[in-house]
């Protein structure tokens, strides 16, 4: 059994809370927490299930590396805290632990990371033995993987396009939503997602990786951007309310281009009602999906919808992708140590088939 330590426990960190304890090769071995009023409190509770885990949320970082498990899904935010994110992640590094983390966007694609973020990585595995895999929440497998396996479907590709249509109404994640997307600031507001040069910095890294599983080579990654703003009021149920007059939605694109032309393309359209930019593309149904469209011959469109707490599509979302990084571990964790991307790491079957209980030992 590999020890597995989930460190956060929000959006991302109870989706790993959960597929940890599915898998039959992972055992919980504890969870980390910054929140207070966490500490203590059962895994189980903490990750919605409806029953214990035995294993209690701690705060002490300190204790943890002392006794590192094998494995972390390091789901703690890396939007706003990037620096203690890679901090956190190299400590875990040089103890000799598999990390799979969504937080630094820079190592989607380690071949074109930065050095100063690289460089500390790759030190710390080369002296502690560890292992690294980043892959998105957005979600990673629709902009790499999936796409990649489509094109072997068909015979002339024109241009990839990987979708994600969103409406956050029932997306319980004000900081990422208000602040960092800019949903409810004013118009004149820069929302830094949307920054110039940031959305290149955070999927560009796909667009490449794309680009190498494909065989081509980008001339260049451009960037394109759209905002709205409300026409009336609106309350959310669990963000409260969003001004008239304010952003409502907001569509970009990351472009890779090839041959002078935009081939793969990386689009996010994001609302916070569905009333706001109705011209835009909607999602099928519900709340959101993730969509990839292969445009040439034939051409190939494939949706996917995830719902899980209750139909929730968001975190359906957040939860396919966590399942990728989580179901990776036993993989990880029998490679050599390493800086691994989506196109090292194999696609894992399920653990948990047909709602079979898989047989584990009982948690330490």
């Amino acid at each position: 059994m590999i020890s597995t330590l989930v460190w956060g426990t929000g959006n991302v960190g109870r989706a790993a809370i959960r597929a940890v304890d599915a898998h039959p090769a992972l055992t919980l071995s504890g969870v980390l927490v910054h929140n207070p009023d966490k500490v203590g409190r059962d895994a189980g509770h903490l990750a919605g299930l409806d029953r214990t885990l035995g294993v209690v949320a701690t705060a002490d970082i300190d204790d943890i590396l002392r006794r590192p498990p094998r494995a972390v899904v390091y789901a703690a935010s890396g939007d706003i805290r990037p620096d203690d994110a890679l901090r956190d992640i190299v400590s875990l590094l040089r103890a000799g632990v598999v990390v799979v983390t969504p937080a630094l966007y820079a190592l989607y694609d380690p071949r074109h990371a930065p050095a100063e973020l690289r460089d500390p990585v790759t030190a710390a595995i080369d002296s502690g033995g560890g292992s690294l895999f980043v892959s998105g929440v957005d979600p990673g497998w629709g902009n790499d993987v999936l796409p990649l396996l489509l094109s072997g479907l068909g015979r002339r590709i024109d241009t990839i396009r990987c979708q994600e249509i969103f409406d956050y109404t029932t997306y319980d994640q004000p900081d990422s939503v208000r602040y960092l997307v800019g949903m409810g600031q004013p118009m004149d507001y820069v929302p830094p997602m949307t920054a110039p040069g940031v959305p290149t910095m955070v999927w560009g890294g796909q667009l490449r990786l794309l680009a190498r599983g494909l065989g081509v080579e980008l001339d260049e990654i451009r960037e394109t951007l759209d905002r709205r703003a409300l026409d009336t009021t609106v309350h959310t149920a669990a963000m409260g309310e969003f001004e008239a007059g304010t952003q409502g939605a907001v569509r970009f694109e990351v472009q890779g281009i090839v041959g002078g032309q935009p081939r793969l393309i990386i689009e996010h359209i994001t609302r916070i009602h569905p009333d706001c930019a109705t011209d835009w593309p909607l999602p099928p149904d519900g709340a959101g999906a993730h969509r990839v469209v292969l445009e040439g011959d034939p051409r190939i469109e494939v949706t996917v919808a995830a719902e899980t707490e209750g139909g929730n599509r968001a975190a359906g979302g957040n939860a396919t992708a966590v399942a990728r990084l989580v179901n990776a571990i036993e993989w990880l964790a029998a490679a050599e140590p390493g800086l691994y991307d989506a196109l090292d790491v194999p696609l894992r079957p399920a653990p948990g088939l047909f709602g079979i209980e898989p047989r584990k030992a009982p948690h330490e």
